[in-house]
């Protein structure tokens, strides 16, 4: 027998974590690594964060996991607290990221199909999203990489340029749904959408009677400085994917709504069968308790300016490797020349720096630490990025 036990899916690196501490990860032979990568945007209160572990540790010594068929307590009461600090109205939880997004599709499409529009299915989607690994996700996606192999791919989508708004208004018919998007791109690339886009798209949602979808499964939750990024455009969404940092580590997701936008999700139209459980509320709830708040906010975006000043001043001596920076608050992308490729730069800084980041579209490493870094922490991953810088060359 060839193949490996773990299905080979995945590059592994040489990296093998066995504990985490704070804003650190440490392997099996004691080395430890910055982890500004964070399980790609997910552990954002780091590892070992007292708070969740103890509300893990309290809720698995009480009732993990019990059917949808029966009263929840405790996702209800952690549902009321996203409607309160949100747009939405009615929250559906679920396991992961694309778990959610196929949520914000079936809504969207139910929608049409209880106003009596059956026809409106087509969701206009941008080029360079990424929406998940699910048929239906990557069917909204025009990326070789993740549909080559998987046809015939699940119909209805039509992918037209990222932020450009003109392109979107031409791909309106008769047939469409609504437009789902990512306020910033994360695996295409970290580049947020414009002022004129986002709001553009709900205007013309707005105008026709289509619905917003919005993809916040990497960028929402705390990630870029407000509790969701598309604050910081004064719009709201119809429908939002959210998942990543809302545990903490632990696997949740959720898919959030308004009641006019989730008319048509009635009872036997979805479900789940771990979505909401008990554990999860209980990471949950711990995670919004510590993040979801003024002074957490306001440290993410200081820490993400400082961050990105301080990487800002670093590019110039080392302008042979890196070009530019990107992003909003703590998802920042740093954008190479064409001379080194972001892979490799990635594999370098992990394998002879000891720094975690992740590569992304458009040739950028990405750079997502937990949200509760602090001055050291940036100090420490400027010094490493630049060691990586002056050192790539010859590693390569």
């Amino acid at each position: 027998m060839t193949i490996t036990p773990l299905m080979p899916v995945y590059p592994r690196c040489g990296v093998r974590p066995v504990r985490g501490e704070g804003c650190y990860l440490i392997g099996e032979r004691g080395e430890r690594y910055l982890d500004f990568a964070s399980g790609i945007a997910v552990n954002m209160l780091g590892h070992g964060h007292p708070a969740l572990v103890k509300a893990i540790a309290d809720q698995a010594a009480t009732l993990m996991h019990v059917s949808n068929l029966y009263g929840s307590p405790q996702g209800e009461a952690f549902a009321q607290k996203l409607v309160d600090k949100t747009f939405a109205d009615t929250v559906f939880f679920t396991n992961s990221g694309a778990e959610a997004v196929e949520c914000a599709i079936k809504t969207a499409r139910r929608y049409h199909y209880a106003n009596g529009n059956p026809q409106r299915t087509k969701i206009i989607t941008f080029a360079n999203a990424f929406h998940g690994r699910t048929l239906g996700t990557i069917s909204a996606t025009n990326q070789p990489k993740m549909r080559d192999g998987f046809e015939p791919l699940l119909q209805g989508f039509e992918v037209v340029p990222f932020n450009d708004l003109a392109a979107a208004t031409a791909a309106v018919d008769d047939n469409t749904a609504g437009f789902m998007v990512e306020p910033v791109q994360g695996e295409g690339g970290m580049t947020p959408s414009s002022q004129e886009f986002l709001r553009g798209l709900r205007k013309i949602c707005d105008e026709q009677g289509l619905l917003l979808i919005l993809d916040e499964v990497q960028c929402g939750y705390c990630r870029t400085g407000t509790f969701f990024a598309h604050e910081q455009y004064g719009i709201t969404p119809d429908i939002m994917a959210v998942a990543k940092g809302i545990g903490g580590g632990f696997p949740l997701g959720a898919c959030l709504a308004t009641e006019e936008a989730a008319k048509g999700m009635v009872i036997g139209t979805h479900g789940s069968t771990y979505g909401g459980n008990p554990l999860a509320m209980a990471a949950a709830e711990a995670v919004f308790e510590v993040a979801v708040n003024d002074a957490f906010l306001a440290n993410v975006r200081a820490m993400g300016d400082r961050l990105r000043q301080a990487i800002e001043q670093m590019i110039p001596n080392h302008d042979d490797v890196f070009d530019s920076v990107r992003g909003m608050g703590l998802m920042i992308g740093i954008k190479l020349k064409d001379a080194v490729e972001a892979r490799a730069m990635v594999a370098h800084l992990r394998d002879n720096h000891g720094l975690l980041s992740v590569a992304a579209g458009e040739n950028v490493v990405r750079i997502l630490p937990p949200l509760v870094i602090n001055e050291s922490h940036i100090a420490e991953c400027v010094e490493k990025l630049s060691a990586g810088a002056r050192t790539i060359g010859g590693a390569s």
